[in-house]
């Protein structure tokens, strides 16, 4: 079992910058692949970066957010991490964390058995 709560969502103008944190609790988070998922307004929820379980850090991200984001994450403090960079409008949506374990690759919902609550980030144009 995995509960998981994602921090450092906010309000940001475009161009800007925020950086996304999802704490996990529960055993061996190392073995769990990371994901970050997010709902617009009126669309369906979308994958935008995963991170493999394991050592080797293998990791993939959706096109729209190739280059300014970055998935990370630190197995030692159970936290995922998401630095998105240069951001635009329409990367306005509700995020979320999610975690499958011992799966990969994982860009689908259907993937993940845990996630997170959500938390908003808006992109101000």
């Amino acid at each position: 079992q995995v509960q998981l709560v994602e921090s450092g969502g906010g309000l940001v103008q475009a161009g800007g910058s925020l950086r996304l944190s999802c704490a996990a609790s529960g055993r061996d988070f190392s073995t769990y692949t990371l994901g970050w998922f997010r709902q617009a307004p009126g669309k369906e929820r979308e994958f935008v970066a995963a991170i493999g379980w394991g050592a080797d850090d293998i990791s993939s991200y959706t096109d729209s957010v190739k280059g300014r984001f970055t998935i990370s994450r630190d197995n030692a403090k159970n936290t995922g991490n998401l630095q998105m960079n240069s951001l635009k409008f329409e990367d306005t949506a509700v995020y979320y964390c999610a975690a499958a374990l011992l799966v990969w690759p994982a860009m689908h919902e259907n993937d993940y058995a845990y996630w997170g609550q959500g938390i908003q980030v808006t992109v101000s144009s």
